[in-house]
Formats: C-alpha cells, structure tokens, sequence
C-alpha cells in the first residue's frame, strides 16, 4: 500500500509505500525529507493509510481558512510539528476542502485536535491553545 504525500519543500507529489514512513523518507524531485517535522496536509485519500501505518501517534488539526482561532493556532501546530518530527506525526485537515473527514470525526467546531494511534482515537481538545498548553498536552502521548 502506499500513499501521496506533497513534499513540504517543494510540493511535489510523491508516492510513498506505507512501510517506509519509518524510515526517513526523501522526495524524489528535491531530495529533503517528506517527513521532516512540517505538517502534512490530509485528503480523504491519505489519511486512513496514515492513521493505519503511521510508526507514531498522528496529531489531527481540524481547522478552515477563515477560522480566527484556527488562523493564530497554526503557528503553534507547525512549530510543534517540527520540534516532536520522529515522536508525533501532524496531520492538517482544511475542513472546507475536506468536509467528509469533518463530518467523519464528528468534529462539531475549530480547531478541533485529534490523537490517533493505530486507529484507535486516544484525544480530543477543541479550541486554541497557547505552545505552552498544547505542549503539555502532547506530552501524555510521547
């Protein structure tokens, strides 16, 4: 099985067998990391694959573009993303553009956060948080 994953250098679209996201894996027009702390923007297509093989936790941010909240807790997701890379995987659902998974998890309002782990839902946090508090929040789940 594998998945599409876009490049978050370069935003090609690269195909990636499943069993090898534990192993750093590099895009193939840029060669930097596909996996390398940045979020991962999730489709309907990409997403049951990740939460099913992902080696880690995957951490879901269920936000819109037009969501205030959603807009200054960004910052805070992309930078914990990048500090917990190889712990945590970060997944971002733009439930404009995805609806289905918005409806599928039953989210209710924005930003919602989800922990997953080998599908099994571990949290739920709706609502913004400081680094401080989603850092903390995380930490159960290391």
């Amino acid at each position: 099985m594998s998945l599409i994953l876009a490049c978050p250098h370069c935003q090609t679209k690269n195909k990636l067998a499943v069993e090898r996201m534990s192993e750093q894996p590099q895009c193939g027009a840029c060669h930097q990391p596909l996996l390398s702390g940045a979020p991962i923007s999730a489709t309907d297509e990409n997403l049951s694959l990740m939460l099913k093989h992902s080696p880690w936790p995957v951490v879901i941010d269920f936000w819109a573009p037009w969501c205030g909240p959603c807009q200054t807790f960004g910052p805070t997701f992309a930078a914990a993303a990048g500090a917990m890379a190889g712990q945590l995987l970060f997944v971002k659902v733009d439930t404009e553009a995805q609806p289905a998974l918005g409806q599928q998890y039953r989210v209710r309002s924005i930003p919602t956060l989800l922990v997953i782990e080998k599908g099994v839902e571990l949290e739920r946090m709706s609502g913004a948080l400081s680094a401080g508090q989603f850092k903390a929040w995380l930490q159960q789940f290391l």
